[in-house]
Formats: C-alpha cells, structure tokens, sequence
C-alpha cells in the first residue's frame, strides 16, 4: 500500500500573497541550497494552459545529489545522478512529479491547493473515498515544530522573527487561530518505492524528509517576507530568472547537459498527457502533487 499523507500548513499570509512569496522562496531557497556539482538545475522554465485550470507555468528542474549521499551508495550510482521534478503551477492548485531514471520504481506525487482559512478544508484536494479512507492528515506548524540543527537559523524563528514592513511577527502559540490573514497549503504527498523488502522503510524516509522540506520552507517564505511583499509578478520573475541563472552557474559543467528527450512536454507517470504541457487531472496510481 502506498504511504499517503495530507499536510496542512498554515501561514500568516493570504493566498494572494503567498503566489509571490512562495516563487521568491523557492528560487532563492534553491540558490542558497546549491553548490559546485550538488544542488537544483533548472531545465525548463515557461508558460503553460490547461483546459479545467486555465494558464500556468510548467518547471523542469534536476536535483542533483550523488555528492550529498553515503560513499557506499555513490560507488553503486551513475556518476551523474539526479532527481527530475516537473511542476504544473495553476496557482491556487499544483501538481509535481519526482521521478528517477536509474529508480524506475520511485516515484513521489504532491496534489496542492492553497486557501484562505487555517486548514480546516476537511477535502480541500476532493480526494476520492478510497484514498480519504488511508489519507493521514498531519498539521504542520510553521512556528513551533523543530527543524533539525542543520536548518536552523536565528533569523529564521518565528517565535522571535518581526517584519518590518508588515509588523506580523512574533507568533504566538495560538498563532494560526489569533492571527489575520492566515491561509494554509493542503499537500498530499504519495511516496512510491516499490522494491521488496525496502518499500514501507523508504517512503517512511521519504515522507519524513518532505515533511522537513515544508517546514523549512514555508519558515522562510514568511521570514523573507520583507525581501518579496513589495514584488510585483513581474519582479518576482526577474528574481527567478537572475536566481535560477546563478543556480546553474553554481552547478557548472553538470548542468551543461541537455533535457532527455520529451521530458519538457512530460506529464505524471501511467497517465496521458492531456495536452502538451499538462498532467492528468486524476493521477489514479498515486492518489486520487508538490
């Protein structure tokens, strides 16, 4: 059975907001996570329509980790190794796909949609009734859940963390229901890894790791909020496009590479592509994701 989590994430943000503060986030986040041979590649980076959600953005990205994992697994692994994301951004809804060539059996699928309430959406993502019946629904608070050491950053806690330009900040413990605005990221996240013996383990890893990547970055898409609050879409853009430039420079000769074949019209595993740059709306093998 394949592991399926709904995280709920909360943030002193409205939805309107968050379309530019999470862009920014995620482009510097990436920038600031990459260095010489490890770290994201950006691929393919443009417009994209589909006929339910109307216009969006497709991405491409490779993250590149042969240099982050254990010297015994390193020996086993290509010497270029990586994992291709393709994200379907419909903002206030997103699919993204995590796929592996050298894995044919991982594969991890986030469903997401943003509202303006504090996760109280009992089926915000109108999940069938045969994943609602094995859906685990898990409340991640921005404020007071620990991210481990490697993440934290004094600047960073919002426990202490005042904006300057908002005057939001510090969060108290009540935060999510005493605050205004708030608004809340539904994600659910299916991890596949369909190898005998080391399926439950490994999509356990996987969802505990997702879930300390939403942590720490919905943590820093409000803590950067002075940095993003004033952007327009079209300086949000420019920071991507000047940030993702820095990104593949950083990567260097790794990221020279070109796309495989077709992966820039991909669509989600088993399904057909139901126009060029879409995925399918119901990905039945993963859920009913990033």
């Amino acid at each position: 059975m394949v592991l399926v989590k709904e995280y709920r994430i909360c943030m002193p943000l409205s939805v309107e907001e968050y379309r530019i503060g999470q862009l920014y986030m995620i482009a510097r986040h990436s920038l600031e996570q990459t260095e010489s041979g490890n770290g994201v590649e950006i691929v393919v980076n443009e417009e994209c329509e589909d006929p339910q959600h109307g216009k969006g953005q497709f991405t491409e990205k490779r993250i590149h980790l042969n240099g982050r994992l254990p010297y015994w697994l390193q020996a086993v692994l290509p010497s270029v190794f990586y994992i291709t994301e393709k994200a379907w951004n419909y903002y206030p809804y997103t699919m993204t796909e995590y796929t592996c060539s050298f894995l044919p059996k991982f594969c991890i699928t986030i469903q997401t949609t943003y509202e303006n309430n504090s996760g109280t959406s009992e089926n915000a993502l109108s999940l069938s009734v045969e994943v609602l019946k094995t859906r685990m629904v898990d409340h991640v608070d921005i404020v007071y859940d620990e991210v481990s050491a490697k993440h934290y950053k004094e600047e960073e806690d919002l426990k202490f963390f005042k904006s300057k330009k908002t005057g939001r900040g510090p969060l108290a413990e009540d935060w999510r229901t005493a605050v205004t605005p708030v608004m809340c990221s539904y994600k659910v996240v299916q991890a596949s890894f369909e190898i005998w013996g080391l399926q439950t383990r490994a999509e356990e890893l996987i969802q505990s790791s997702i879930r300390e990547i939403l942590l720490v970055g919905h943590k820093q898409a409000f803590a950067w909020i002075d940095s993003w609050i004033d952007m327009s879409m079209d300086d949000v853009r420019a920071f991507e496009r000047s940030a993702h430039e820095q990104t593949n420079d950083k990567l260097g000769p790794i990221a020279a590479q070109p796309s495989t074949p077709g992966s820039k019209f991909g669509t989600p595993s088993g399904t057909p592509p139901a126009s060029p740059h879409t995925p399918s709306s119901a990905v039945k093998s993963w859920f009913s994701w990033s």
